[in-house]
Order: C-alpha cells, then structure tokens, then sequence
C-alpha cells in the first residue's frame, strides 16, 4: 500500500454467541474462495453447521460435460467441507449458471431456513462488484442468491408467507439473528482466522478438479487466499481474517 493511499476503516469481531449456522451460497467452491477458514474456527468452537448449495456447479468447468462435472463438484465439495469439520451439505439441484431471483427462489430458501432453523445464516458477497471501486465485477448467480437469501430469511419468519410450507408441518422460524455476507466490500466485520487459515486452503485445495479447469494451472491457492486474508487481517489487528457485510434482522 502506497503511502498515500487510503487506510481501509477496521473490522468489528462478529457476535459468536450462537450456535448453529446454515451457510447458504450458490456453487460448490464459493465457501472456500475466503470463508471456509472462519467456518472451521466456528466448527471447532462447537458451533453445529450445514451446507445448501444452490446448483452443483455443473457448468463451471469448460472442459468437462455438465453430466460428469456436478456429481464431481458435489464429491469435491462435500469433502472440502469435511476438511472444516461440516458434515451435512444439500444440494438443491437448479441450473447453474441461470438462477433467477424471484418468489420460486424464495420460497425453496424459506423451506431450507425453516427445516434447518439456524441462528445466523451465512452466504457471499451479493454486492454488484468484489471491490469499492466497482472494477471486479460479481457474477448473478452470486447476486441473485444472496438478494433471495436476505428476502427468505425475513420469508421464514412470516406464517402468512408460503403457507404451504406451514400447513405441511413446517413451523415459522424467526430466530435468524443475522445474515453474514462473507467478502462484500461493504464489509464492516471480521473474524480472526489465524489458527485455521491451513484448513480453509486444504479446503479450497479439495476443489481439484474446478481448480485444474481455471486456465493456466499456475493457481496457488495458498497464495490466492493469504493475500485477500493478510490484508483483511490488518483491518482487524490479527494476521488472518475474513470480512462479512453483517444484516440484522427485525422479528416480526
């Protein structure tokens, strides 16, 4: 950083008073690429947390036919969660690529927030860009899914909102505390993850088949994520960490 460039405003610690967590992003890796070291701090604290994955990430790869490339992102990816000690991880099965923000969307998340009832749901940057100045543009799948998961958090804590899902025996669930949207650059809060930053590269190591299919075959992982996580670290005073842009909820 130049001498005069701008010092980047610190990080508040997230609250960690609570217990179970539902992480909810659109393609397997997504958790991994910065995320998945403060998902491992949380397992290891005892916190209980699940994996939905929106699409099986079947069209990342453009090399490999979407019919090989999603059973082997969704083995890639539930050993990577593994790795950061979450054993259950959905996959919801929709299209990647072409995700569509809308009430279908909406009402699937509801259905997910209400079977699994979490106390913080956790996804990725929803913002238009992965930077302040608008130059690292975001991709819609990634805006669409969190947009829908901030709306169906609110959605499952509404009995009058898909009543359908209640007369099924699905109850109303308003104990979401708070969404996390892990990397935003709006991002006003951190986690230190120091301690498990080698368990968020092994886990986004474990995606070898998507990395492998990124170009060049130069990526280093470890390099990749100590970078983004040094310099969030800085902002706040340990050496590792990652940034959310953190939403409080009201209760209806």
């Amino acid at each position: 950083m130049s001498a005069d460039a701008p010092v980047p405003n610190p990080l508040q610690p997230v609250d960690e008073s609570w217990q179970r967590g539902l992480a909810i992003v659109a393609h397997p890796d997504d958790l991994e690429f910065g995320a998945a070291a403060a998902i491992a701090r949380w397992t290891r604290q005892g916190k209980e947390i699940t994996y939905v994955l929106l699409t099986s990430g079947e069209a990342g790869i453009d090399g490999m036919e979407p019919a090989v490339a999603g059973p082997t992102r969704e083995e890639e990816q539930r050993t990577s969660a593994a790795i950061v000690g979450v054993s259950q991880v959905d996959f919801l099965g929709l299209p990647d690529g072409v995700l569509e923000y809308g009430v279908a969307l909406r009402r699937d998340l509801s259905r997910v927030i209400r079977t699994h009832r979490p106390d913080i749901v956790i996804t990725n940057n929803f913002r238009d860009s992965w930077d302040a100045e608008g130059n690292a543009l975001n991709m819609s799948d990634h805006i669409v899914t969190g947009r829908a998961v901030l709306d169906a958090a609110r959605d499952a804590a509404n009995r009058w909102v898909f009543r359908e899902q209640i007369e099924e025996g699905l109850e109303k669930w308003n104990g979401v505390r708070e969404v996390w949207a892990a990397g935003s650059p709006l991002s006003k809060h951190g986690v230190d993850t120091t301690e498990t930053f080698d368990l968020g590269v092994q886990s986004l190591e474990a995606h070898a088949a998507y990395l492998q299919g990124l170009g060049a075959g130069d990526f280093d992982p470890e390099e990749f994520l100590d970078g983004f996580s040094r310099q969030t670290g800085s902002r706040l005073g340990v050496k590792h960490a990652a940034s959310f842009e953190v939403f409080r909820l009201g209760l209806y």
